[in-house]
């Protein structure tokens, strides 16, 4: 019964994961299509893209190091 619910869970997470990057593409896709200033997104994504990679950029190996391990957190399959 708990590994039902933890299968049901890791599933649950795992769709809205899918959902998550999903958006996240449409916004980028929207601002670069519409500019800045999507109006229904107030929320400056490439920026935020540009900003994260700047700042994993700073920090040398260990950013090297943390976006090798987020690498290997989204190109892992389930079994």
């Amino acid at each position: 019964m708990a590994t039902d619910m933890v299968t049901t869970i890791r599933s649950w997470v795992n769709e809205l994961t899918k959902v998550g990057i999903s958006l996240l593409a449409l916004t980028v896709v929207l601002q670069i299509a519409f500019g800045q200033a999507v109006p229904f997104m107030p929320v400056d994504v490439i920026g935020n893209i540009t900003a994260l990679v700047a700042t994993l950029g700073s920090q040398g190996l260990v950013g090297l190091v943390a976006l090798g391990v987020l690498y290997a957190i989204f190109q892992k399959k389930d079994a």
